[in-house]
This record gives structure tokens, C-alpha cells and sequence, in this order.
């Protein structure tokens, strides 16, 4: 393949960003896959992530069958397996990140605007049959749906891998509660590729140059050059704040085919906004693909490789290739040992069958029936909980799909974090943990809500969706009982026979109770929920949060967790 690096692309303000090309060695005109964002695109996978390359290669080595692995980067298309099918690969490095100057402001409507350009751009080489396709996992996911609501004329397709869409409600603030996941990642990820860093960065082994570019710009420079993400996400709990103006998908714009890819273990990050951008996309022609396995992994495999491929020859090069025909959802149903392939034609599930369990507090038991009596159970509002079992199953349970939870709630405090988190228990008691997008032993799923954050969005809601408008603060007054509808990210997963499901209601992130030593990420020990923390002391002060938080349950207080329970055929 010819490799043309730091391509130059006039943006409309007169800044310049770079871009490395891939493409056919063969004269001709290709579809272009096209990915834009912060990680430096002279930076290898192996380089910049090596224990994550090392088992990906090592538990997967089909994805170096045909490629050397050098070009491979985070999270982006690897050339060395796309050219030869026909397609050009174009990595850019986003405004300030990398080879390019500027100032980084992620996701923000810059960037956007500097993403659609690029689009445009590659669209009017002599080597582009004009048709675009983005590509790209995370980052390279979220960027697609915001971009794509900005409908680039020569956008053709996109195929947002394990991203999310909806700026607040998928990542920054879970239920309102801040996740501290950005500003660990800012500095690990971003900061450390930042243009200007000169020879303090990495080199590109396969050209030589400095990947963050051959200027030397001080601390202060650099500082000056990025958004402070910390302040601007602690200073803005609701919604309506202005630094969430376009940084939040407009769906119902896009207009594109989308192959939406998410991942059952991506709570926190890598689903929800999948499950949304499918559901929500404007598109005439879209399909949702849910998988399981670390968040990278389904991306490079011949699996994923060979759905992206399918998806993009009939809409970047026009093949009939029967992918029109596809059904609109393939689901990997995951079982304890295995996932299994199923199509399906919509989502929720038509056939589900809506099953409530109740909550009793004297019990702690998930149960058919509402109990008579009322029964109440506290914990700590900063660091306590109480958990809530069903039965043993009788026979293997299949739940897939969305969950809501109702509970009645009050808090000596002024406020209150909720935490809920789904769990599987085996017959001898011992927690089945799951392998997340980016934590080794996850819960089923979880959900999260500020109770001051209660008020729904009518519109948007559903009873097995309660969508919050995080418009406004509502504070409780201490010992008031109060309605809360929680919404539980979706999951899948079959319960077998014995097993029985879990409700863990808490006021901090769940931790499992496996022994360490525990793998760290960004610093922090992976317990459950990996960086997707709620931890930051400012967001969550004892002077707001610290009392006691009361569950009410039984008599007027019908608290219950509504489960997709999905009838065995």
C-alpha cells in the first residue's frame, strides 16, 4: 500500500490539521474509511497500549493473519487488513492532538465542524470515489453520530463501534451523578499526546517523526491549549448547562446508514449510547449488533471485521451483497460460558414478558408479589447498601433488554446517590461475574440516579425506560418519602436453572469481593465497575450527601425492579 503521511487539511478557520493516508498502491478511486480524534495516529497500538495488544494478539491471532500489526493504532482501522479489500484508511489527528496545532476541546462543536471538513475533504481527492465511511471504536464511535448529525454531503455510512451518543446521560453524569472516568482518562490518554510535546512524546517508529509533532511548547503553552474537562464537568450538573451545547448527538439529523456495534459489558461507557443511536438515528436504513468480550477485541477480529465489511461494501461500494436484506438487530446472547447468535426485529423485544419483582425489606427479598405490610431498610447514604434476592430460578431465565426500577425513598440528608447494580448468584452462592468492555469481572448491569435529578421527561420515557430531564434540582426534604423511577442500563444475559438474581441498592459504586492483588487501570484498582467511578469529593460532599438513606417497601410503597424476561421458545 502508499502511505502519504501528515497529509495537510485546510480547516474553514485557517487552521491546518494532519491526516496519514493509506491507500491501493493501484491507480483508481476507493472508498474512504475515515476515523478523527485525540490519540495521535502516529502512535501504534503496540506502543501505546501494549498489555492490551498482547492479548488481543495473543487470544486472538487472526487479527495479524495479513498484517504486520505496525500500522494497527487504538481503536482505529488497521490498513494493513482494509487496503487490499479495496479502501483507503485516513487517520487524522483531531485540533491540538498529535501532529495537529490548536487547542483540544473534545467533542465539542469545533471539532465537529473540523470533522465534517475532513470528510469533505477526502470526498474531492483524485484518489476518493466520493462515498465516505467512518470507522472506529470509543472515541472514534462517539465523534461518528455528532458528525453525522451534521449531515457531511459525501458522509455515505457509519459504523459507530462500542461508543456512546449521548453526551450526559452516557458518560459525564450517570443519573446526574458525575463519573470521573473523563478527567482520568484526559491525562492518560489525551494529554500525554498533545501537539507540542516535541521530543518529550513518543516517535512514530515508522517514519521517525515525533508523533506529537516537532514543536516544544512549555507547560503553560500546553495548558493554554487544552480544556480544562475537571472544571467544566464538576461545574456542570444539569443538562442545560452551556458546556453540553453540541456536544450531545442531534439522532433524529442523521440521516446516513448506521451499523450500530455495542457491548453488553460496556456499563458506564460502551453501550447505552449504542442501543440509543440505533433506536433514535433519523436513518431509513440502520442496524443495532450487541457482542460481549473487552471493548477492543470484537473490532479486529474476523468477526468484526468481516460485519463492518459487509455493512460498508454495500453502501460504499454498492455491492449487492444480500447486507439490505440483513435482519435489523443480531444479538450475542450471552450465556455463563458461551454467547450464541440470534437475529431479531426489534428492541425492546416484542415477545418479552415484563415480570416485576418486589422489594421486602424485612425479607431482603425480590418476590411475585407485593408484600402487605410496609417494611423499611437503610444504609449509610455515602458508603452503605442493601441487596435483595429472588428465588432460585427454575428453570435457565433469559432477561434482554432495558430494566427499571421504582423505589420509595427517603434520606436525613438533602439529597441522595443511588447505585443499582443487577448480579447473578450460583447455586453454591458464589457471584458469576462477567468479562465487561473494560473491567475483568463485572456485574450484569447497574444504573445510577441523583434523587434530586427525579424529574422524568415525559415525552421520552416508558415504563421500562424512565429518562430523567436534568434540568433542574429538586432536594428532598429530610425524612419525606418520595417516588424515584431509576433506569437500569439494558443487559442480556440467560440465568440457568439455580441462579438467582440480585438487586443491589447502595449510595457509592459496587465492589466485588474477589481477593487481589486487583489489575489497575489509569492508576485505580479494577473492583467491578473499573474507571467508571462516582468518586469525585467535590460532586459528592458529606454536607449533601452524608445521611441515611431509607428504602421503602410493602403497603403504599410498591418498590420493584422490572425485568425483560424473554419466554423460552
Amino acid at each position: 500500500m502508499q502511505i502519504d503521511w501528515d497529509v495537510e487539511i485546510l480547516m474553514d478557520d485557517g487552521l491546518v490539521v494532519r491526516a496519514d493516508v493509506f491507500r491501493p498502491e493501484e491507480e483508481g478511486r476507493y472508498p474512504v474509511l475515515m476515523s478523527y480524534g485525540p490519540y495521535a495516529k502516529g502512535l501504534p497500538f503496540q506502543a501505546g497500549f501494549p498489555a492490551q495488544w498482547q492479548s488481543l494478539t495473543a487470544k486472538h491471532p487472526e487479527v495479524l493473519r495479513g498484517s504486520s500489526g505496525k500500522y494497527a493504532n487504538w481503536e482505529t482501522a488497521d490498513p494493513e487488513r482494509w487496503v487490499p479489500l479495496g479502501y483507503i484508511c485516513i487517520r487524522v489527528d483531531s485540533r491540538g492532538a498529535g501532529r495537529s496545532p490548536g487547542v483540544i476541546d473534545s467533542f465539542s462543536p469545533r471539532e465537529a465542524q473540523d470533522f465534517h471538513d475532513c470528510i469533505e475533504w477526502a470526498a474531492r481527492q483524485p484518489w476518493s470515489n466520493g462515498k465516505i465511511g467512518l470507522a472506529g471504536v470509543s472515541y472514534y464511535a462517539a465523534s461518528q453520530w455528532i458528525v453525522a448529525g451534521k449531515r457531511p454531503p459525501h458522509l455515505a455510512a457509519i459504523c459507530p463501534f462500542e461508543g456512546f451518543s449521548d453526551f450526559y446521560r452516557d458518560v459525564v453524569r450517570h443519573g446526574g451523578i458525575l463519573n470521573t472516568f473523563m478527567t482520568e482518562w484526559y491525562p492518560m490518554q489525551v494529554t500525554n499526546v498533545q501537539h507540542g510535546l516535541g521530543s518529550r512524546g513518543h516517535v512514530n517508529p515508522n517514519n521517525g517523526v515525533p508523533i506529537s509533532g516537532p514543536a516544544e511548547l512549555s507547560d503553560e503553552q500546553l495548558m493554554a491549549n487544552r480544556v480544562d474537562i475537571d472544571a467544566m464537568q464538576v461545574g456542570s450538573e444539569l443538562i442545560s448547562a452551556d458546556y453540553f451545547d453540541g456536544r450531545r448527538a442531534d439522532l433524529a439529523a442523521v440521516e446516513v446508514p448506521v451499523l450500530s456495534c455495542g457491548n453488553w459489558g460496556g456499563q458506564g461507557l460502551h453501550m447505552r449510547g449504542n442501543i440509543e443511536g440505533y433506536l433514535q438515528a433519523g436513518s431509513k436504513q440502520k442496524w443495532l449488533e450487541m457482542h460481549g468480550l473487552e471493548h477492543w477485541t470484537e473490532f479486529y477480529t474476523d468477526y468484526g471485521v468481516a460485519l463492518q465489511r459487509r455493512f460498508f461494501d454495500h453502501f460504499l461500494k454498492g455491492e449487492d451483497n444480500g447486507w439490505d436484506r440483513e435482519p435489523p438487530i443480531k444479538l450475542q446472547v450471552r450465556h455463563t460460558d458461551k454467547f450464541v447468535e440470534r437475529a431479531e426485529f426489534e428492541w425492546p423485544l416484542a415477545r418479552t414478558a415484563w415480570t416485576r419483582m418486589y422489594l421486602n425489606a424485612d425479607t431482603l427479598a425480590l418476590q411475585p408479589e407485593p408484600g402487605n405490610a410496609t417494611s423499611i431498610q437503610s444504609f449509610d447514604g455515602l458508603n452503605g447498601n442493601a441487596s435483595f434476592s429472588t428465588a432460585p430460578f427454575e428453570r435457565d431465565t433469559e432477561v434482554t433488554g432495558p430494566l427499571a426500577a421504582t423505589l420509595y425513598i427517603s434520606s436525613t440528608a438533602a439529597d441522595a446517590d443511588l447505585f443499582l447494580t443487577v448480579r447473578a448468584f450460583a447455586p453454591d452462592g458464589k457471584e458469576h461475574l462477567v468479562l465487561g468492555s473494560v473491567e475483568p469481572h463485572a456485574p450484569i448491569t447497574q444504573g445510577w440516579l441523583r434523587a434530586s435529578h427525579r424529574k422524568l421527561d415525559r415525552q421520552a420515557s416508558t415504563p421500562y425506560q424512565p429518562v430523567h430531564a436534568h434540568d433542574e434540582l429538586q432536594p428532598l426534604v429530610p425524612g419525606e418519602v418520595y417516588e424515584i423511577h431509576v433506569e437500569i442500563w439494558p443487559t442480556c444475559f440467560v440465568f440457568p436453572k439455580g441462579y438467582r438474581l440480585v438487586l443491589t441498592v447502595g449510595g457509592s459504586d459496587f465492589q466485588h469481593d474477589l481477593p487481589g492483588p486487583h489489575p489497575r487501570l489509569y492508576g485505580k484498582e479494577l473492583r467491578g465497575c473499573s474507571v467508571m467511578l462516582h468518586d469525585h469529593p467535590t460532586d459528592r460532599s458529606e454536607e449533601r450527601f452524608g445521611g441515611v438513606t431509607s428504602l421503602h417497601c410493602g403497603g403504599e410503597y410498591a418498590a420493584h425492579i422490572l425485568l425483560p424476561v424473554i419466554p423460552a421458545t
